[in-house]
């Protein structure tokens, strides 16, 4: 399907370098904005812009009904999430397949697939492609947990199979002497809704380039 129009639902310069591409396609383009984003640069050199809600994101970025309502009311075929924000929100992908509009980004599967490190992991042993040294599953069991760490060797990473942005991450350098587990599995569940580990081997000074 050719898009025509297309509904930016992001802000700043994520959006205008959305635009600019756009614009060197021959594609129309809609952008959402919020009340404290009225005078902001996305919106002045936007042709057509619509108001998303008040300024808390959680009431205009991240409003999916708000967004996709105004995408199909302006005619729009397609919704580009930018990066941040709804980019990686599989109800979000789906909310906007199921009014016919296409989502710009990976299927709502895939996204849902992709969020949880444990079932990324899985996949991508699945496919053979290299993976840091050791397993695939996540656990909330401090006991398993341990015997992970036993089998991966040290020094040892504990990261949150729900989590994001590094947080919750713990190294071990050696066999943990007091409430580590605990402690990590306490920290993801709290940030994230979800305590499950994954353990795997550290790589120090990585190079880390994303696709």
């Amino acid at each position: 399907m050719k898009i025509r129009k297309l509904f930016i639902a992001n802000r700043g310069e994520i959006a205008c370098r959305i635009m600019r591409t756009c614009q060197r396609l021959g594609i129309e383009v809609v952008v959402g904005y919020s009340d404290a984003d009225v005078e902001a640069r996305h919106v002045r050199l936007a042709p057509q812009a619509a108001r998303l809600g008040p300024a808390p994101s959680a009431q205009s970025y991240l409003n999916q009904e708000a967004i996709v309502a105004a995408a199909l009311r302006l005619g729009c075929d397609a919704v580009h999430p930018g990066y941040g924000f709804l980019s990686e929100n599989a109800e979000f992908a789906a909310r906007v397949e199921t009014a016919g509009l296409v989502f710009v980004g990976p299927r709502p599967d895939t996204i849902e697939q992709m969020g949880d490190k444990s079932r990324a992991k899985a996949a991508m042993i699945a496919a053979d492609v290299a993976t840091v040294p050791g397993g695939a599953e996540a656990s909330e069991d401090p006991a398993l947990i341990a015997e992970w760490i036993d089998e991966v060797g040290f020094p040892v990473m504990l990261k949150p199979a729900a989590g994001g942005g590094g947080k919750g991450m713990v190294v071990l350098d050696e066999p943990p002497k007091g409430d580590e587990i605990a402690s990590a599995i306490r920290t993801a569940r709290a940030s994230f809704g979800n305590g499950a580990l994954l353990v795997e081997r550290l790589i120090r000074s990585p190079r880390h380039i994303e696709v």
